[in-house]
Formats: structure tokens, sequence, C-alpha cells
């Protein structure tokens, strides 16, 4: 019976290098991408002019690779869904459903895509001759990539591209996308819990002005202060002492 890897070019991956059916093998880096369009007149020049050069330098083959798959955020609303139940202001509450509704509609009306950048470089059969065994083959492999490798690096580099050599697991990843059109499950921005706290406000009230300090009597002792009211008598006795006094004039 048939299977897929009957119709795949690749024989095996091994030691972050692509074995090839064919006898020859590849190794595939991961680029960062500029947006060209933000940048001004003269930085697009410059960046061509770099890549040109880039290009020119090289004394073996590349391959510029394109990765585009379909954005799922599914797990991501999912996020969202569990900040709005656990969010305890109605406000932010509130706006996070208004933000949800609003990535929800993004991509039902626009195509979201993921895109990855990757630079592949070959190395062909003819290049390797006869080889004994495996091993011999892929440690001659080897000897040829790395140093081609670390020259796409410098020349990307002055570009202001930063690659990175896949691995294992990432080129394992990759051709599993590839072959059955999986799509992302998250976003990779969003890896905490959403959390919002929103304090009480906090109300500063001015210092008053100084006032002047005069010496006043001691207070009575402790002991002797009481809590019952002042008599009629004391009350008037007090208003008599007060330096504000209105007494009625007789004729």
């Amino acid at each position: 019976m048939n299977t897929t890897q009957d119709h795949l070019l690749i024989s095996d991956i091994s030691d972050d290098i692509v074995l090839l059916k064919n006898g020859g093998g590849a190794m595939i880096l991961q680029v960062s991408a500029v947006n060209f369009g933000l940048l001004s007149s003269r930085e697009q020049i410059a960046i061509i002019s770099s890549f040109a050069q880039m290009l020119n330098s090289l004394s073996f083959s590349i391959q510029i690779m394109i990765h585009s798959e379909r954005l799922n955020i599914t797990s991501y609303l999912k996020l969202l869904d569990a900040a709005e139940k656990t969010q305890t202001n109605p406000l932010l509450s509130k706006m996070i459903v208004t933000y949800r509704q609003f990535i929800q509609d993004t991509i039902k009306e626009n195509e979201v895509l993921d895109k990855k950048f990757y630079l592949v470089v070959p190395l062909f059969s003819l290049e390797l001759g006869i080889t004994a065994s495996k091993e011999s083959l892929k440690q001659k492999i080897k000897t040829i990539l790395l140093p081609r490798r670390d020259q796409v690096i410098r020349q990307l580099n002055r570009v202001g591209l930063k690659a990175t050599q896949l691995n294992n697991q990432k080129l394992i990843e990759l051709f599993y996308d590839i072959y059955n059109g999986q799509s992302v499950e998250e976003l990779p921005l969003i890896k905490t819990p959403i959390e919002v706290n929103l304090s009480e406000p906090t109300v500063i009230i001015a210092a008053e002005q100084p006032t002047p300090q005069v010496n006043q009597p001691s207070s009575p002792p402790a002991n002797q202060l009481t809590s019952q009211p002042a008599s009629p008598a004391q009350r008037g006795e007090s208003s008599r002492n007060h330096p504000f006094v209105v007494q009625e004039l007789t004729d």
C-alpha cells in the first residue's frame, strides 16, 4: 500500500539537516521580516542595495520560501471569554466584550494569514559525488553547508534581517503543516491570561496652611472631664464670657 512518504523527496531529517532521496541535502533558515512599506525611500533603496550585494556575493544557489496559513483564533477568543467572566469591573468587562466582537468580525470579513519566511540552502547530489555510507554522506553535507549557512546569516544581518536555523523538531512541524494544511491554533503574542485590576481613585487633599500657635492654659486632667451636658447656668455663664455679647438697652 502506497503512503504519503513515497511521494516526498525527503528521506530523513537528522542533525538539523534535511536529507533528500536523490542524495542531496538542505538547511532551512527562518528569517525575520521587515515592513518595507513603512520605510522611507532612502531606507528602501539601502535595503534593496544591501540585498543585491548579498545575492551577488553568493557562489551557491538559495531558495526563498513564504509559508502562509490561515490564522485560527479560537483559543484567543476563549481566553477573552475567561477574562470577561473573571473581571469584576463592569466597565472593563464591557470593553472586553466589545473587543472580542471586533476581533470576531474582523476574522469573518477578512482572511487573516500568518506568514513565515524561510531561506533554503540546498546541496545537490552532483556536488557531493559518490559516498560510501549514509553517515559519511551526512558528514560531508554538514561540512559543505555549515560555511554556507554562516555566510548567509552574516549577509542577512547586513540587510537588517535575523536568520536562525531550524532544528529537527521545527523541521518536522514545518513539513507536517505544509502537507497537512493545519492552521495556527493560538496567537504567539498572547501567552499569559489577561488580568486587569482597576484600583479606587485616590483623593488628594491639599494641606492646610499652618496656624500660629497660641499659648493656652493647660486642659484639666482627664479624671476631671465629664460627659454630662452643661447646665443652663453654665451655658449662660459661658455666653456672658463671650467677647461678642449683645445687651438690650433700656429706655
